[in-house]
C-alpha cells in the first residue's frame, strides 16, 4: 500500500511540471495556431459538463456544496481537471470541488476542463452557483378564523417562501416550549384552551437551518351560543303569511357555519342561518332551536322560540241598517269587521257579485240606495302580504215598495163555524219597520188601522174577500191581491189501521190513526173511544207498542179544532191473535253434507205469507249476518257445521227463536309426503326415506296406500326406505291413509329427483406464482346446499399409470371435512397438483374427486427440472422439439395442459427421460415434468406458430394483395409468421440475453421491430435485441415485427439474486498501484515528449466541428415505471449518440430508482484534408446500473476498428472488426474505507 502511494506522488508531480511547461510555451506556441489541422495527429476531446450537487435553485448561506466535472465516455481514464470561477482559475485538481460550508461570496460562474495525455477539452459551459441568506418562515393557520372554538381541528403550517422541493426538516415551539413535530403541518384534532398560544417554526435543509418565524398567535374560545329569532316579531302569524326563523350566532362572524335546525324536518333541505317559510300554515308552529357546526366542532342548541301559527280570521259583513230589504233612496253603510284583529293595520278589499269596489276602508257608505246597488257584498284583509279569506256574502236588496200580502190564521183552507179567523196584513221584507195599514171591506177599517183583524166566533156571513196596503214614511204600498175566507160545516172522521194487516200479532206495535178529510194543516184536538169508553189521548193517532188481547175492540173518535167537535167516526175493529213459531229447513236434507256441497238453510212462518219480514239466523250461539228467509252456504266447511235456528221480526215484534236443525259436515282428510333428507336434489347412491303423514289422524289405525305401485310390495306402513337411492326411483310419490270404510284424498305429489354422483370443479389461484407465494383452491359442487364439508388433496402421480384416477391422493393438513369451500396453501414454491371432494349425511356421502387441478411455478432450482431443445419459447409447426427431464430419478412423465383446459398424462415418443416433439398447433401448451417418487419440475410454456393465409379470391374474383405471400395456391396466399426467440427459462437479474426475429426459412438479420409490453423499444436496422444485464424492469411480454407480420408474444421472467461487493486483499491493491504508478510514469514522459512537439496550447484549442443535419428523435415509453430515449444523428458527424433509460427498482420494496445509460459513441478519423469519410463500425456500447453497492454492476461491450494499413489512401477506413471487450465492474467499498 505504501509504495502504490509513493508511486501516485511521483505521477501527480511530473504531472504538474508538465502543466507548467505548457503555460510556459504558450507565447511561442500561439503563433502557429493557424497552421492546417493536417498537421493533427490525434482525436479532439470532448466537451465536460458541470454539475452541482445538491442541485437545488437556491443554495443557502452555511450548506455543503459539490461541484462537479463530468465528461460522457470518459470513464476508466485518468483525467486531470482545471477549474475557474467567474474566468479566474481555482487551485483544485480533482474532479469535484466541495465547499463545506458555502457563503454567498462562493456564488458566481464555475467552469472546467479536462486534460489526458498532451490534450486539453475546451472549457464547459458555465453553470451558475447561487447562494443565498436562508429565508424566513412563515406561520400561518387553517382554517383563518378570527377565533377557534374548543373541539374544532386546526392546523399550524410553516412555510418557506422560495424553498419549493427541497427536503426541509421542521422544528416548532408554542410560546418558548418545544413542540414534537418535524413536518410542515402540525395539526390538532380536538382543539381545546390549552392549545392557545404563539406558534413559531423553523426549517432545516442539510445541516442549515433557517431564522425563526414570526409568533402567529392562536386562540382556542368556548363555542358560542346561539339564538333564534322570528322575523315578523308578531304574537300571532296567519296561516298563508311568511315568516323568517334566524339563528345568529354571537361573535362567529365570518366563518362558514353549518346549521343544524330542531324540529329535525328543517334539515332535510336547510342548512343555513335562515329558514324562510313562504306560506306559513298551522303544521309549522312549534319550538324552534338551532346549532351551528364549524369544520367538525357543533355548538350548544339555543333556547326554544315558540311560532304560533293560526287561520287568519274570517271577516264578517254588517248593513246598517239591519233591515234585509233597502228600498231606493233609502240611506245604507256596508261594514267589514274582523274579530281578533284589533290593533293591525288591515288594508280591506270590497267585492260585490264579485267584482271589486274602489274602497280600502273598513266601511262603505251608499247615500241614497239604487236597484244597482243590490247584491252580495262581502270582504277581506290583509295584513303584511297575507290576505284573510273572504267574508261569507251579506245579501244588499233595494227594492221598489213592496205590494202586501194578506194571509188567515189559522191558513186553513176551509173555516168551519164557530171557530176564530185572524185576518192579517203582511209586507215582505218590512219586517221592523213603522208601518200603517189600510184594510178592504171598509168594514175593518172602523177599528185602528193594524195588520191584523181578528173575528172570534166566524159565521158563514164573514165569508168574503180581503185586502190590505201598507204605508211607510211617505209612500204607500200597492193594494194586496184579495184573499177568499170561506166559513162551512164541520167534517165527519174516518178511523184506520197502522199497519193494515188482516191479522195483528201479539207484541207488535200497531197504530190507530183518526184523519179528517179536508181538515189537513189544522190544529186538531181528537178524542177517542174503545166500545163505549173513552180513552185518554188527545192526538191524531193512539200506538200501542207491544199489543195484547186485550187492547183488541172497536175504536172510534172525533177531532175538535178551536171550539168546534165534529161528528164521530163510524166505527173500526182491531184483532190480536199469538205470533207463529218458524221452523229451519236444510237442502238438501242429508244427515252428512261433504265440504264444498251448495247447502241452503231456510226460515219458515206457517201463516205469515204476504207480511213484509225481516229474519235473524244463529249458529249454535252465534249471530250470522243474513237478514232474508234464506242462508245459502255455497262451498261449505267444516267451520259452517253447527246448529241452526232463527227467528223473525214485523214491524217491531219478533218471533220466538225456532227449534235448533243442526247441519254435519263432513270433510276427508287429505295426508302429506315429505322426504327425509328434505334436500332438493338427492345423488344416487344415497339414503332417502319417503314418509306419508296424517294432521289430525294420530291414534288412529290407519292403512297406507302408495303411488307409484311398486311401493305396496312391501308392508303397507307409512314410511319407505331407499337404502342406496338408483336413478330409477326418482318421480313423483303420492299416498293415501285407509280406516275401516274411509279413504282419505290423495296427497298431493311430492317430486324425488336423483341425481348422477357428482364431481365438484377445483380451481386455483393464482395459476402461476412466484416462489413462497400463497395458493387459493376452491370446491364447488354442482348444485350447492347446506351440509356440505369438503377434503383437500395433492395428488402425487404414480408412473405406472396414463392418469389420475389410480393416483395416490395425500390428504393436506388440516383439510378433512373443512366446512368451508376454500383452503389456502401458504409458502408455496414448486409446481403441485391438487385434488379435492364433498360428502355430506349422517352416514356421510361422498362425491367423486374432482379433477385434478395445478399450480406452476417457473422454479428451475427444483429437485426436477425440465430442459426444451432448442432452447426457446415460440416454435413453427412440424419442428422437432426435445424435452427433457433432469434429476435424480429414474422414472419420468411429461405432463401436457392444453389451450382449451385438457390435461394430457402421456407423451407420444418418450425415449428415457426425453420427450420428442414434432409440432402442431395442439401443442401449445404448459409442460412440467414428473418423476416416480412424486416430485414435479418448474413448468415452461410453449407456443407453436402457425403459417397464416388468405382467401384468394373472395366471390369469385381474385382481389389485389399488399403484402406478398411466401406462396400460394388457387384458394389461397400463405405467409410465414415469425416467431420471437426468447429463452424459454427465466434470466438471471445481471445475465446478458439476446432475442431476435425468426421465419421458417431464415433469421431476420436486420430490419426488425422489438415491442416490450406492446410499445415499441427498437426500431433501427439490427436484426437482435441485446440486453446486456437483464433487470428486474426487462421482465414482460415481448414480440417482434418484420415486414408487416407480427410474432405471437412471449414472457419473458427475470429470476432475481442478490449480489454483493467482493473484497479485494491488500496484495492485489499493492499490484495495482504499481501497476498504475508505472503507467502513470510512461504516460507522463509520452506527454512531455508530445507537448514539446505541438503546435498548441493545452488550454486555448479550438476545435470547429463540421457542419450537420439533424436527425429524427424518437421516444417510446415501455411501461409506468421505465422510459427510453433514442437519438441518432447521421452518418458523418463527430457527436455522441446517447440512450437514457431510467428504471424504477423494486425489488427490496423500496422506493429507490436504478439508472441506466445506453450510450453508443461513434469515433471518426479526420483526413489531412477534413474530407467526411463512410462512419466506422466503431462502437462502444456501456450499461452502468447505479444504486446500493450490492446492486451496482457495470457491463460493457466495447467494440474497435482494426488499425489501418499504411499504404491506405486517405479518406477511406476498413471496415470495424468484431473485436470485443466485455467487462464487469463491481462499485463497492475500498479496503480501509
Amino acid at each position: 500500500m505504501m509504495g502504490h502511494s509513493l508511486l501516485c506522488m511521483m505521477g501527480f508531480f511530473l504531472l504538474s511540471t508538465v502543466i507548467c511547461g505548457n503555460d510556459e510555451d504558450n507565447t511561442t506556441h500561439s503563433q502557429d495556431a493557424d497552421k492546417s489541422e493536417e498537421e493533427q495527429t490525434t482525436s479532439v476531446p470532448i466537451k465536460p459538463t458541470v454539475t452541482l450537487q445538491p442541485s437545488w435553485p437556491q443554495i443557502y448561506s452555511g450548506e455543503t456544496v459539490t461541484v462537479r466535472c463530468e465528461i460522457q465516455g470518459g470513464e476508466g481514464a485518468q483525467w486531470t481537471y482545471g477549474w475557474r470561477r467567474d474566468q479566474v482559475n481555482i487551485g483544485e485538481t480533482s474532479s469535484e470541488y466541495r465547499i463545506i460550508t458555502v457563503s454567498e461570496s462562493d456564488s458566481g460562474g464555475y467552469s472546467c476542463c479536462v486534460g489526458r495525455s498532451s490534450s486539453w477539452t475546451e472549457w464547459s459551459d458555465t453553470i451558475t452557483l447561487r447562494v443565498i441568506a436562508p429565508p424566513k418562515p412563515t406561520v400561518t393557520l387553517q382554517h383563518n378564523w378570527p377565533q377557534i372554538y374548543s373541539g374544532e381541528t386546526v392546523t399550524v403550517r410553516c412555510e418557506i417562501q422560495g424553498g419549493e422541493g427541497a427536503q426541509w426538516t421542521y422544528e416548532w415551539r408554542r410560546g418558548q416550549s418545544s413542540i414534537r413535530s418535524a413536518s410542515s403541518e402540525y395539526r390538532t384534532i380536538s382543539a381545546t384552551e390549552s392549545d392557545s398560544g404563539g406558534y413559531s417554526c423553523r426549517g432545516r435543509r442539510g445541516s442549515s437551518w433557517t431564522e425563526w418565524s414570526d409568533i402567529t398567535t392562536l386562540t382556542v374560545l368556548p363555542p358560542p351560543k346561539l339564538t333564534v329569532i322570528l322575523q315578523p316579531s308578531m304574537t300571532q302569524i296567519y296561516s298563508g303569511e311568511t315568516v323568517t326563523v334566524r339563528c345568529e350566532i354571537q361573535g362567529g362572524e365570518g366563518a362558514q357555519w353549518t346549521y343544524e335546525w330542531s324540529p329535525a324536518k328543517l334539515n332535510t333541505h336547510e342548512t343555513s342561518s335562515e329558514y324562510r317559510i313562504i306560506r306559513a300554515t298551522e303544521s309549522d308552529s312549534g319550538g324552534y332551536s338551532c346549532r351551528g357546526k364549524r369544520s367538525f366542532s357543533w355548538t350548544k342548541w339555543s333556547d326554544i322560540t315558540t311560532l304560533t301559527v293560526l287561520s287568519p280570521p274570517k271577516p264578517t259583513v254588517f248593513l246598517q241598517h239591519d233591515w234585509p230589504q233597502i228600498y231606493s233612496g233609502e240611506t245604507v253603510t256596508v261594514r267589514c269587521e274582523i274579530q281578533g284583529g284589533e290593533g293591525a293595520q288591515w288594508t280591506y278589499e270590497w267585492r260585490r257579485d264579485h267584482s271589486n269596489i274602489g274602497s280600502a276602508s273598513s266601511e262603505y257608505r251608499t247615500i241614497r240606495a239604487t236597484e244597482s246597488d243590490s247584491g252580495g257584498y262581502s270582504c277581506r284583509g290583509k295584513r303584511s302580504s297575507s290576505w284573510t279569506e273572504w267574508s261569507d256574502i251579506t245579501t244588499l236588496t233595494v227594492l221598489c215598495p213592496p205590494k202586501p200580502t194578506v194571509t188567515l190564521q189559522p191558513s186553513w183552507t176551509q173555516i168551519y163555524s164557530g171557530e176564530t179567523v185572524t185576518v192579517t196584513c203582511e209586507i215582505q221584507g218590512g219586517e221592523g219597520a213603522q208601518w200603517t195599514y189600510e184594510w178592504r171591506p171598509d168594514k175593518l177599517n172602523k177599528r185602528p188601522t193594524s195588520n191584523n183583524y181578528r173575528i172570534i166566533t166566524v159565521t158563514q156571513s164573514d165569508s168574503g174577500g180581503y185586502s190590505c196596503q201598507g204605508r211607510r214614511g211617505s209612500f204607500y204600498t200597492q193594494w194586496s191581491d184579495s184573499i177568499t175566507l170561506t166559513v162551512s160545516s164541520p167534517p165527519k172522521p174516518t178511523v184506520t189501521l197502522q199497519p193494515s194487516w188482516t191479522q195483528i200479532y201479539r207484541g207488535e206495535t200497531v197504530t190507530v190513526r183518526c184523519e179528517i178529510q179536508g181538515g189537513e194543516g189544522a190544529q186538531w184536538t181528537y178524542e177517542w173511544r174503545r166500545g163505549h169508553s173513552n180513552i185518554g189521548s188527545a192526538s191524531r193517532e193512539y200506538t200501542i207498542n207491544k199489543v195484547t188481547e186485550s187492547n183488541a175492540g172497536e175504536y172510534s173518535c172525533r177531532g175538535k179544532r178551536s171550539f168546534s167537535w165534529t161528528k164521530w167516526s163510524d166505527i173500526t175493529t182491531l184483532t190480536v191473535l199469538s205470533p207463529p213459531k218458524p221452523t229451519v229447513t236444510l237442502q238438501p236434507s242429508w244427515t252428512q253434507i261433504y265440504r264444498d256441497t251448495t247447502v241452503t238453510v231456510r226460515c219458515e212462518i206457517h201463516g205469515g205469507e204476504r207480511a213484509q219480514w225481516t229474519y235473524e239466523w244463529r249458529r249454535g250461539q252465534k249471530n250470522i249476518p243474513e237478514t232474508s228467509s234464506v242462508y245459502t252456504i255455497n262451498r261449505v266447511t267444516e267451520s259452517d257445521g253447527g246448529g241452526y235456528s232463527c227467528r223473525a221480526t214485523r214491524s217491531s215484534s219478533w218471533t220466538e227463536w225456532s227449534d235448533i236443525t243442526t247441519l254435519r259436515v263432513t270433510v276427508p282428510i287429505k295426508p302429506t309426503v315429505t322426504l327425509q333428507p328434505s334436500w332438493t336434489q338427492i345423488y344416487s347412491g344415497e339414503t332417502v326415506t319417503v314418509r306419508c303423514e296424517i294432521q289430525g289422524g294420530e291414534g288412529a289405525q290407519w292403512t297406507y296406500e302408495w303411488r307409484p305401485a311398486k311401493l305396496n310390495t312391501p308392508p303397507t306402513s307409512n314410511e319407505y326406505r331407499i337404502i342406496t337411492v338408483p336413478q330409477s326411483d326418482r318421480g313423483g310419490y303420492s299416498c293415501r291413509g285407509i280406516r275401516d270404510y274411509l279413504l282419505t284424498e290423495w296427497s298431493d305429489i311430492i317430486r324425488l329427483t336423483v341425481l348422477n354422483k357428482p364431481r365438484p370443479v377445483l380451481t386455483v389461484s393464482p395459476s402461476w406464482l412466484s416462489p413462497g407465494a400463497s395458493v387459493t383452491l376452491n370446491c364447488e359442487v354442482e348444485h350447492p346446499s347446506a351440509g356440505w364439508s369438503f377434503y383437500w388433496y395433492k395428488a402425487v402421480p404414480k408412473l405406472k399409470t396414463y392418469n389420475y384416477k389410480s393416483s395416490s391422493y395425500e390428504l393436506l393438513p388440516d383439510g378433512s371435512g373443512t366446512a368451508q369451500d376454500s383452503y389456502i396453501i401458504h409458502g408455496q414454491t414448486h409446481t403441485a397438483g391438487y385434488v379435492c371432494r364433498a360428502g355430506r349425511g349422517d352416514p356421510e356421502y361422498h362425491t367423486d374427486h374432482s379433477q385434478p387441478k395445478f399450480v406452476w411455478s417457473a422454479d428451475v432450482h427444483s429437485a426436477a427440472s425440465l430442459t426444451v431443445s432448442p432452447d426457446r419459447v415460440q416454435h413453427f409447426t412440424s419442428d422437432s422439439v426435445s424435452l427433457t427431464c433432469e434429476g435424480n430419478f429414474t422414472e419420468w412423465r411429461v405432463k401436457k395442459f392444453s389451450e382449451d383446459g385438457r390435461l394430457y398424462s402421456d407423451c407420444r415418443r418418450m425415449t428415457g427421460s426425453t420427450c420428442n416433439i414434432n409440432t402442431s398447433k395442439s401443442d401449445t401448451a404448459v409442460y412440467w415434468c414428473e418423476s416416480g417418487s412424486g416430485e414435479f419440475s418448474g413448468a415452461v410454456n410453449i407456443t407453436v406458430q402457425i403459417i397464416k393465409t388468405r382467401l384468394r379470391s373472395p366471390k369469385g374474383k381474385f382481389q389485389k394483395i399488399s403484402l406478398k405471400p411466401d406462396y400460394y395456391d388457387y384458394h389461397y396466399y400463405y405467409y410465414y409468421v415469425p416467431i420471437l426467440v426468447s429463452p424459454v427459462h427465466p434470466v438471471t437479474e445481471g445475465a446478458s440475453v439476446s432475442l431476435s426475429c425468426s421465419l421458417k426459412t431464415q433469421k431476420i438479420l436486420s430490419n426488425v421491430f422489438f415491442y416490450h409490453n406492446h410499445k415499441l423499444i427498437q426500431n433501427d436496422t439490427r436484426g437482435e435485441l441485446k440486453i446486456s444485464a437483464v433487470s428486474k424492469s426487462d421482465e414482460g411480454f415481448y414480440k417482434c415485427q418484420y415486414s408487416g407480420r407480427e410474432s405471437a408474444q412471449s414472457w419473458m421472467s427475470v429470476k432475481v439474486t442478490a449480489s454483493g461487493a467482493d473484497s479485494s486483499s491488500s496484495p492485489v491493491w499493492l499490484m495495482v498501484g504499481l501497476v498504475c504508478g508505472v503507467s502513470l510514469i510512461i504516460i507522463l514522459l509520452l506527454l512531455l515528449y508530445r507537448c514539446r512537439q505541438s503546435k498548441y496550447s493545452c488550454f486555448t484549442r479550438s476545435i470547429q466541428s463540421e457542419s450537420h443535419s439533424p436527425g429524427s428523435s424518437t421516444n417510446h415509453g415501455v411501461n409506468q415505471n421505465e422510459t427510453h430515449e433514442y437519438n441518432s444523428l447521421h452518418p458523418g458527424t463527430n457527436h455522441i449518440y446517447e440512450s437514457v433509460t431510467q428504471v424504477e427498482d423494486n425489488r427490496n420494496g423500496s422506493d429507490e430508482h436504478q439508472d441506466v445509460t445506453y450510450a453508443l459513441i461513434e469515433l471518426k478519423n479526420f483526413g489531412k484534408k477534413r474530407k467526411h469519410h463512410k462512419p466506422e463500425q466503431s462502437a462502444v456500447y456501456s450499461e452502468v446500473k447505479t444504486g446500493a453497492a450490492e446492486d451496482s454492476l457495470m457491463y460493457a461491450e466495447v467494440k474497435r476498428p482494426k488499425k489501418e494499413k499504411a499504404k491506405k489512401k486517405a479518406g477511406k477506413s476498413s471496415p470495424a472488426a468484431d473485436a470485443a471487450v466485455y467487462s464487469e465492474v463491481t462499485l463497492g467499498s475500498f479496503p480501509g474505507q
